[in-house]
């Protein structure tokens, strides 16, 4: 990213002009998996069309949360098989209160999440299976995140070294659980 940051090939998300180096956002420690903590500084950036800066982030992270892309989704995927936001916390060692931000924000969310990756499936599978249905809207966003990382690995093997939900979160921009009524 820094790469492509110093060569001006990251473009601004508002107005399509370069990006240009800016400094670094505030250090901040992040809880990874496995209890890992990751201490990081993300790259800032500045538009040199509209002159907005941006904070860069890596596809491991998530915008506006303390945990990894990995932690994130194993406790959508065990909310997926039916626990709530108490039994998913309690098993990740988390905070009641930020398990159930996520749940309910991926929950908003649900049917969007759906719809896109069930069409990534359809694009990168050369014969693709759709997921049967699940018992909840959730659970059909879930299951078609992992069917269209599984399409994707297929397609490019070196795919398999990204976690599904870095992938997920790459492939729209981290938005995975921002609110509902932001275009995916």
């Amino acid at each position: 990213m820094e790469r492509q940051l110093r060569q001006g090939r990251l473009t601004c998300p508002a107005c399509g002009s370069v990006l240009a180096p800016w400094g670094h956002g505030r250090p901040r420690s992040i809880r990874g998996d496995l209890g890992a903590r990751p201490f990081l500084r993300p790259r800032r950036t500045r538009c040199s069309g509209c002159k907005v800066t941006h904070v860069l982030l890596a596809e491991a992270l998530w915008p506006r949360r303390a945990d990894a892309a990995v932690v994130i989704g194993a406790g959508l995927e065990i909310a997926a098989l039916g626990m709530g936001h108490r039994q998913v916390a309690a098993h990740l060692g988390l905070a009641e209160g930020t398990v159930r931000g996520w749940l309910r924000a991926f929950a908003g969310r649900a049917e969007a999440v759906r719809r896109h990756f069930t069409v990534a499936l359809v694009a990168l599978a050369d014969d693709p299976v759709v997921p049967d249905a699940a018992p909840s809207p959730f659970a059909d966003a879930v299951s078609a995140v992992a069917a269209a990382h599984r399409a994707a690995v297929t397609k490019w093997p070196h795919m398999l070294t990204v976690s599904r939900w870095e992938f997920a979160g790459r492939a729209i921009g981290g938005r995975l659980l921002t609110l509902p009524s932001s275009p995916i």
